[in-house]
């Protein structure tokens, strides 16, 4: 492991270790590592086409807006290749949340997750990201390979 030295205002310190103690970090070191890993996988993702994710696409929106609940469900079916699943969970009278998980190549599940936001009625998107390796064989204790899928390895 490498060691770094970095200098912040003291603003700045406080208001990290509130963070720190927030989260339940065990030292200032693992949250600036978290962070520091998090920053550098959201550029790999963000320059290379070739890199895959598994994700999840939480949405809230209007279920009253004219067929929305329809046109969410066909984009989903018209990309039925990166999801995985979904759940709509009422939140009130009129809104809804709807949590897709979502697995494939980086730059198509960005792309679709757009596509979902960007529906007339969603109010609020957000699209959470992990970065993978893609791979068609394993090592371990009974080394094989698979026909038809890929193993989808986290980036440590």
């Amino acid at each position: 492991m490498e060691r770094i030295t970095i200098s912040i205002e003291s603003r700045l310190a406080h208001d990290f270790d509130v963070l720190i103690e927030q989260r339940a970090y065990a030292s200032r070191s693992e949250a600036v590592r978290d962070l520091v890993r998090r920053e550098v996988e959201s550029q790999r993702g963000a320059r290379d086409a070739k890199t895959h994710c598994v994700a999840t696409l939480s949405c809230v929106y209007n279920r009253r807006e004219r067929q929305l609940g329809e046109r969410l469900g066909q984009a989903q079916h018209a990309h039925h290749d990166l999801v995985v699943s979904s759940t709509r969970v009422p939140l009130d009278h009129e809104n809804c949340l709807e949590t897709v998980i979502l697995k494939g190549p980086t730059a198509e599940v960005r792309a679709f997750a757009d596509r979902m936001q960007a529906e007339r009625g969603v109010r609020h998107g957000q699209l959470n990201l992990v970065p993978v390796e893609a791979g068609d064989a394993h090592t371990g204790a009974a080394p094989h390979r698979h026909q038809g899928h890929l193993h989808l390895i986290p980036h440590s």
